[in-house]
């Protein structure tokens, strides 16, 4: 498959938004004294809120902009509190950013040294986003990674054990920026997060294994790490540590530690435990999160565990 073969027919999942055109408007308008907001090719835009001499460079789709208050991209709020400039490359449907005209656009950035304008650089992205953050971040050498749940590669050839995203697999995986991480060679320091309970999510970390990668486990959480580090209040601070180069195995530790106040997490593993017929085990978690967080639904749960199991002893 050639490169050009890329373009055919990269979804659009939100041709039919009647705010799309306002939508559009509102970010040129928002970009109209420091940056621009244009298109890039015809499935993704280019957005640039040029504040200050820090950059965080992203990735996002317009269904998950739309789906936002202030429908503005989400790298604006992790930015704004630090003065920092905004680049945010948004995708209209599942493209996994496979598209020429993307690597057409950081090619440019690369001639024009657009990246060496600024002191400090993240790429950051999850998911599909986390991917495309770790695949493009090559053209900033030096720039530091930070990617949730990022994929190696959807290529089938070598992930066909992964039978998530089924329909990006159409998508050519080996044209330019292809293998995430290989395109992290020249990386000041790459982060990835992702939850080892899930096999195919630790088969795509095992692939970042460089030394300049450093790999995190946020166990028992799932292929949506972004949404609850959002929701616990830790997506500014990783990202501001990861920014720094900072971010690493024992502050992430430290910072992880908010999941025994999640609540997600908690039924999370409840519910391995339960299904795993570890019943003393559950016991335990409901007797902690009972004690803990006096919970009410963990305290019903637990004596539906004694009533049936008896007082079990941990």
């Amino acid at each position: 498959m050639t490169e050009a073969a890329d373009t055919v027919a990269l979804p659009h999942l939100t041709d039919a938004l009647p705010d799309r055109d306002a939508w559009e408007q509102q970010m040129e308008a928002a970009t109209q004294d420091s940056g621009y907001f244009h298109s890039v090719g015809e499935a993704h835009w280019a957005y640039l809120a040029d504040e200050g001499s820090t950059l965080l460079v992203s990735f996002e789709t317009i269904e998950a902009i739309l789906a936002r208050p202030g429908q503005m991209p989400l790298a604006n709020s992790l930015a704004k509190p630090h003065g920092w400039s905004v680049l945010t490359i948004i995708a209209d449907g599942e493209t996994w950013f496979r598209d020429p005209a993307v690597y057409g656009f950081f090619d440019r950035q690369v001639d024009d040294a657009f990246f060496e304008d600024f002191n400090q650089v993240l790429f950051y992205g999850a998911g599909m986003a986390g991917y495309a953050a770790c695949a493009f971040a090559v053209t900033a050498p030096g720039a530091q990674v930070l990617a949730l749940n990022p994929r190696a590669t959807l290529e089938p050839a070598q992930a066909r054990w992964d039978n998530r995203d089924r329909a990006a697999r159409r998508l050519n995986f080996t044209a330019r920026y292809g293998y995430a991480p290989d395109m992290l060679e020249g990386a000041g320091r790459a982060v990835v997060i992702h939850d080892p309970t899930i096999p195919a999510e630790a088969m795509h970390a095992a692939l970042f294994r460089a030394p300049y990668i450093t790999r995190l486990s946020a166990r028992h959480m799932g292929d949506q790490l972004e949404a609850a580090f959002a929701a616990t209040g830790l997506l500014p601070t990783l990202v501001n540590q990861a920014m720094s180069g900072e971010l690493g195995v024992e502050g992430f530790s430290k910072l992880w530690r908010v999941r025994r106040n999640y609540a997600p997490y908690l039924n999370a593993i409840l519910g391995k435990a339960e299904a795993a017929r570890r019943i003393r085990h559950a016991i335990m978690i409901c007797r902690s999160v009972t004690k803990r967080l006096n919970s009410r639904n963990f305290a019903r749960r637990l004596a539906r565990l004694t009533e049936r199991f008896g007082e079990t002893e941990v």
